[in-house]
């Protein structure tokens, strides 16, 4: 969303020209969400940091190419604790559980939050961005 002050036109135009790209692609990119800059209740960063990232990169990577497994969540597949080379790390436990987890609570104010920024385009939103966040919603509750 940082390109947003950039984009020349209407941004429910832009989502619609990507998901339009994407629906003729035969062998469209995964897509993965990560956020590195996760706190636990104390305000403490539970991933190490940037030197670190690769070991996630990895998984990704093993994912693409088919070879990594993954736990399916709410919100999409997830790696399991033990899906990641944490081998040298001195990361707890509860962090890593943490981090390879749903909130579902705090994922359903997320889906909230994107709602209302969708919003912000009017009815040049494309539809498709409603019904996944509604299907997030709905696996969220279940």
């Amino acid at each position: 969303m940082a390109m947003k002050p950039f984009a020349g036109y209407n941004y429910g135009d832009y989502f619609a020209h990507w998901l339009n790209v994407g629906a003729r692609l035969k062998n469209p990119p995964k897509l993965f969400h990560v956020n590195w800059f996760r706190q636990n209740a104390n305000g403490d960063y539970l991933w190490p940091g940037f030197g670190d990232n690769l070991r996630v990169l990895a998984w990704m990577l093993e994912r693409c190419a088919g070879r990594a497994s993954a736990q399916d969540t709410a919100i999409g597949f997830l790696p399991r604790p033990g899906d990641l080379n944490l081998q040298g790390l001195n990361v707890p436990a509860a962090a890593v559980n943490e981090l390879t987890s749903v909130d579902a609570a705090a994922w359903r104010r997320e889906v909230a939050d994107f709602r209302k920024y969708l919003q912000e385009f009017g009815d040049r939103t494309p539809k498709q961005l409603y019904a996944e966040l509604d299907e997030v919603e709905r696996r969220l509750k279940g």
